[in-house]
């Protein structure tokens, strides 16, 4: 299965992976018209330093064995049996966290104006999975490159 990986000896923790998930997920999808809408977007990654000198950026890792989707109470998490990747049903979700409390990697945050979860989702606009070039706009907003779509085949090649 396709995801994002990081490549901590690249990644500055500049913030452009988030800003560009979250204009990515407004409804306009335009920086200038986003920071003014009335719901501000939320980003789905979060680029952070883990110790001196080193950043990461992480998402949803749409982990094999998602804690969350166990955790889930309302079948709201869930596999796509075709993608892998880890879904979310807005309208099952009833709000209980859980999902948040599980995942290892604090992956997951919530909307607060509707009270469900937002988490990576792969750009759906964008049909990541389906087109050979096209990348979610984490990836593609990356000055540094260290942000990959791929098999951890690939990205241990690309390292």
């Amino acid at each position: 299965m396709k995801k994002i990986y990081c490549d901590i000896k690249k990644c500055l923790g500049c913030g452009s992976c988030e800003i560009a998930c979250a204009v990515e997920h407004s409804r306009s999808k335009t920086l200038d018209i986003a920071i003014k809408e009335e719901l501000l977007p939320i980003k789905r990654r979060k680029a952070q330093f883990i110790d001196k000198g080193r950043a990461i950026s992480t998402g949803c890792h749409h982990c094999e064995d998602a804690a969350c989707v166990t955790a889930c109470m309302s079948a709201a998490m869930y596999k796509d049996k075709k993608t892998g990747q880890t879904m979310h049903d807005a309208d099952k979700c009833i709000g209980c966290w859980m999902c948040i409390m599980s995942c290892p990697f604090g992956a997951l945050t919530r909307e607060r104006q509707e009270k469900v979860i937002v988490k990576c989702d792969l750009c759906p606009d964008r049909d990541v999975l389906a087109l050979p070039a096209g990348r979610p706009a984490c990836v593609e907003a990356c000055h540094t490159k260290a942000l990959f779509l791929g098999t951890l085949e690939e990205f241990k090649v690309r390292t």
